[in-house]
C-alpha cells in the first residue's frame, strides 16, 4: 500500500506537467492531425510543387518548339537531322559521341 500512495502523491503534485505531457504526446504523435503528419504532408506538398514547376517548364517548352515547327518550314527539317539523325539519300552523317541527347 505505500508504493500506491507515493505513486498517488506524485500524480497529485505533477498532476499539471502529467496533463501536459499527455497532451504533448496526443497532438504529437498520436493523433490523426499530428505534428509528425503534418510535417510529412508539408514535405510532400513541396515535392508536388516542384514537379509541378518541371512540368510547366517542359511544357512551355514543348509549346515553343510546337509553334517553332508550325511556323517554319525549315524547323522540321533541322529537327529531323538533330534528333532523328535523318538525312538525304546522298548525304552521309558522322555523329560524335557528345553531340547526341540522352
Amino acid at each position: 500500500m505505500g508504493k500506491l500512495a507515493t505513486l498517488w502523491a506524485f500524480v497529485r503534485k505533477h498532476k499539471y506537467l502529467i496533463t501536459l505531457a499527455i497532451f504533448v504526446v496526443i497532438v504529437g504523435f498520436l493523433d490523426e492531425n499530428s505534428i509528425m503528419r503534418r510535417v510529412g504532408y508539408a514535405r510532400e506538398i513541396n515535392h508536388l510543387n516542384s514537379e509541378i514547376d518541371k512540368y510547366r517548364a517542359d511544357y512551355n517548352e514543348s509549346t515553343e518548339r510546337l509553334n517553332e515547327l508550325a511556323a517554319d518550314s525549315d524547323a522540321i527539317e533541322r529537327v529531323a537531322r538533330e534528333k532523328y539523325l535523318m538525312k538525304k539519300p546522298n548525304e552521309d552523317i558522322y555523329v560524335f559521341e557528345g553531340d547526341t541527347e540522352k
